[in-house]
């Protein structure tokens, strides 16, 4: 496979696109959409997301230490590019894009109503970087959308419709290609009849692959 040389930059994509939402101590609340965002530790949870030091969020979430990472889907694919690219210091994000906050369960922050996934975070540190700052949270509640929960209580995200972000353009997501731990999972062996069927011995279940 021959190579192409390019210089030192950010190429690991796709990404998830989220919008990031908070308020600040006047209750004005506002979104950003970040694609540098991240889940870091499990135990206690925690995710990083960052932001240039320009930004308007930026001094929000610096002063409250409150914000939400509010997942994306196909449906809001609109809203999301809105939020990223418009500034909260000129114009209400909520309002324009007919979105609808309320507010967190553990946070004052507000929620988006129309995502999927809530995830409400709580800061612990700021890493001063370059040209993005991370901020560095705890999650401390998350709220999903009933209507994605099936008969047996699991959320099937992928049902959402979630989209992704690729070098400035947005993807949803494409077939399954597998699940976590498929690769090592041993396969099932069909049992059957050794006088009557004329399946060879051992031959893999094609419905279980």
């Amino acid at each position: 496979m021959e190579k192409e040389i390019f210089k030192p930059g950010n190429m690991l994509y796709p990404l998830p696109v989220v919008m990031v939402s908070c308020a600040d101590e006047f209750g004005n609340n506002n979104i950003i959409t970040v694609a540098w965002c991240g889940t870091i530790c499990t135990n206690p949870p925690m995710v990083s997301v960052s932001i240039r030091p320009e930004r308007h969020s930026y001094s929000i979430i610096e002063n409250t230490k409150e914000f939400v990472i509010n997942l994306t889907t196909e449906e809001l694919t609109k809203a999301t590019d809105f939020c990223g690219v418009r500034s909260g210091r000129d114009v209400d994000k909520f309002k324009e894009m007919n979105l609808t906050p309320k507010k967190g369960e553990k946070v004052n922050a507000p929620i988006i109503e129309e995502s999927p996934v809530n995830i409400e975070c709580r800061l612990k540190e700021i890493i001063k970087l370059g040209s993005h700052d991370m901020f560095i949270a705890e999650v401390v509640g998350v709220q999903v959308d009933k209507r994605s929960m099936n008969e047996t209580g699991k959320f099937e995200l992928n049902k959402t419709r979630p989209v992704v972000y690729s070098h400035g353009e947005y993807y949803g997501l494409g077939t399954l290609l597998g699940n976590f731990g498929y690769s090592v999972r041993k396969q099932k062996i069909q049992k059957v009849d050794k006088k009557n069927s004329k399946m060879p011995r051992g031959k893999i279940n094609d419905e279980k692959r």
